[in-house]
């Protein structure tokens, strides 16, 4: 018998008018020029799960590396947020308890009247979830504040399946395997200072984001989300 391995990638939906008209609105965005009174901001999150030792690890000797026992406690969950103004090269990580609606506004409410409080409009891109929405920000604040934090945000979704299309989602994972991978959060105090310290590191090297992937690129390599026109 012979072992396969599985690739698993994101497929396209074949000729599908809104994927790649909402695909071609978002590779539009990201051609753009900087402009910091009109920055393009992408955001993405993710789900933690916390694990708790159950005995304590063993330090590193000049024999073995640290040794950590297999077992642990689940002690809860938490969601990071990943904020990434790629050609700023720039990025914020902010983990909370959890991942509502008012969750989302705050954190974008606070970009808006913090770092962004001198720009009249950003960009915002961001998945279609029913978290990211200008209601959520009615859900957390009073109607006129919500109403001024609403007009200056234009939103731009990455269509369903191609959630590949948003750069804070490769923040997100570069993150996770640079910060995250192999390692036991118990709380979430300990978590927020290890994404930070990641956040204030990769922000002073000022690693920007070249995007590859142009408008022509996606019309010619991927032929089959586009509708076939019949004259």
């Amino acid at each position: 018998m012979t072992n396969r391995k599985v690739e698993y990638w994101v497929i396209p939906p074949k000729s599908d008018a809104e994927f790649v008209a909402q695909m071609e609105a978002v590779l539009d965005v990201y051609t753009q020029p900087y402009d910091p009174a009109h920055p393009v901001i992408c955001m993405d999150e993710q789900p933690v799960q916390f694990q708790r030792e159950v005995r304590a690890p063993h330090p590193a000797t000049l024999e073995h590396g640290k040794r950590v026992d297999y077992e642990y406690e689940r002690a809860g969950t938490a969601s990071l947020f990943m904020f990434a103004e790629p050609l700023a090269g720039w990025r914020r990580v902010r983990v909370r308890p959890k991942r509502k609606k008012v969750d989302w506004a705050e954190e974008v409410a606070d970009l808006l009247e913090g770092r962004y409080r001198d720009c009249k409009r950003v960009q915002l891109v961001c998945d279609i979830l029913n978290t990211h929405t200008r209601g959520a920000f009615y859900a957390a604040f009073e109607p006129e504040r919500a109403r001024a934090l609403v007009r200056r945000i234009e939103f731009c979704y990455t269509p369903k399946h191609g959630s590949w299309l948003n750069i804070a989602e490769n923040e997100l994972s570069a993150m996770t395997r640079q910060c995250c991978h192999g390692r036991r959060f118990a709380d979430i105090e300990s978590l927020r200072a290890e994404t930070a310290a990641w956040a204030s590191d990769v922000n002073e090297r000022q690693r920007g984001v070249e995007w590859q992937m142009q408008i022509d690129d996606a019309r010619s390599k991927l032929t089959s989300g586009y509708p076939k026109i019949v004259a």
